[in-house]
């Protein structure tokens, strides 16, 4: 479990997708995270424990991609501000991206989140969710997580640490810590980097679109 959780959660940086593809407009998750933010993301641990049960709904599910996607891609974007995350793995090249480019690339970066979760988290996984607490550390708000299963090496779970922030929609993961703390938001930064850097905006959009597009076929 362990090794799987790495090496899926280790993209978790490039988080979220292409909002065509799992058939929900933009403008009406946007209303629909903002109608739910105080049920959803009222504390720090909500947005995740949300998420949490819709992984595990998932992975206990007989359904095909597509359901166990819009079953997943609600409390995505519920949970996650994509938008600071993009900021922070592409950088200063962000600010002067058109909206256009800053939307395509929204979209196939929550493509991509919904998709990996989907993928890792698929029936029969046995994937046991835990919130453990919420501390302040470092000036940051971090909720400590495990998640474990049947095959964990000695039945240890692993720590997965979630940096929150509280904006106008409630609380939103903007950094996601493995082992309590390797940013992915850090580890991620230079391959980003790399692919907008040789193939740009729609460039870095396409790859993270076929990704995802990779991990939903069964």
């Amino acid at each position: 479990m362990k090794r799987c959780l790495m090496s899926s959660l280790g993209m978790m940086a490039l988080l979220t997708g292409a909002v065509p593809a799992l058939g929900v407009n933009p403008a009406q998750a946007a209303r629909s995270t903002s109608a739910t933010a105080s049920l959803s993301a009222a504390t720090p641990q909500a947005p995740i424990e949300a998420l949490y049960n819709a992984l595990d709904k998932s992975e206990h599910s007989t359904a095909g991609v597509g359901k166990r996607s819009a079953m997943i891609a609600p409390l995505v974007d519920r949970a996650f501000d994509m938008e600071a995350i993009l900021k922070r793995s592409i950088g200063l090249h962000y600010e002067h991206l058109s909206s256009s480019e800053r939307s395509s690339l929204i979209t196939a970066f929550r493509h991509f989140t919904v998709a990996r979760y989907v993928s890792t988290f698929k029936p029969g996984t046995d994937a046991v969710f835990t919130v453990v607490n919420t501390i302040q550390q470092d000036g940051r708000t971090i909720v400590h997580t495990t998640i474990g299963g049947k095959d964990d090496p000695n039945g240890t779970p692993t720590p997965i640490d979630y940096v929150m922030a509280q904006g106008p929609d409630g609380w939103r993961i903007t950094d996601i810590l493995l082992d309590g703390h390797i940013s992915q938001v850090a580890a991620q930064r230079a391959d980003f980097k790399t692919i907008f850097n040789e193939k740009g905006a729609n460039g870095l959009a396409r790859s993270l679109t076929t990704k995802a597009d990779d991990f939903l076929r069964e």
